[in-house]
């Protein structure tokens, strides 16, 4: 079963999590901070995950230690529900339109974190949350699931816009890439290991 339960508590927050793979896009988040409710949504409908997540932090302080630690969260389920990566198809792609807006997101699930950040926000917030942290949440999921994720933004000139575009792209890309191939029941690499 392609699924995980992850579990963070620190002095800034108390994040869980439950994902299933091969869901059917479903998802349960509250974390507090609503737009990143409405951004982990998505992402569970459009990658094709069973997402559930709860989380409360510190927001009278910032967003910032929520947002990074459900990123850390998230990518740690998808390290974990990955498992030994056999039969996966490792790579994913997409390019995303919203309105004007017009994002592309490619993913390797090959174990080597790094992520090419390419978004150029014009606003500096999205009602009340810091468009600086979509980066930062990005970058957190990246580095705990030990994923290369390239995110560019090809077109858009309204920040929210942009933003979704952004998160439906990646959801997109990693759906594909965590889905099985039907090329082989083996890693996805010469190494033998991913």
């Amino acid at each position: 079963m392609r699924k995980a339960q992850v579990t963070r508590k620190t002095k800034e927050t108390s994040i869980s999590l439950r994902l299933n793979l091969d869901g059917k896009g479903a998802a349960r988040v509250d974390t507090g901070v609503k737009f990143l409710d409405h951004m982990l949504d998505l992402l569970a409908r459009h990658a094709g995950f069973d997402l559930k997540v709860a989380a409360s932090g510190d927001l009278e302080v910032d967003d910032h230690h929520l947002v990074e630690d459900a990123g850390l969260v998230l990518g740690e389920g998808l390290k974990q529900a990955l498992g030994k990566k056999e039969g996966i198809n490792r790579y994913g792609w997409a390019v995303t339109p919203m309105d004007e807006a017009l994002v592309m997101c490619a993913v390797d699930l090959g174990g080597r974190p790094y992520l090419a950040y390419g978004l150029e926000l014009p606003a500096r917030r999205i009602k009340q949350f810091s468009t600086e942290l979509i980066e930062e949440f990005f970058r957190a999921v990246s580095n705990a699931a030990g994923m290369n994720v390239h995110l560019r933004q090809l077109d858009g000139r309204n920040t929210h816009h942009i933003a979704e575009a952004a998160f439906k792209a990646f959801a997109r890309a990693l759906g594909e890439a965590a889905a099985t191939s039907a090329r082989g029941q083996g890693v996805p690499s010469t190494k033998g290991v991913l």
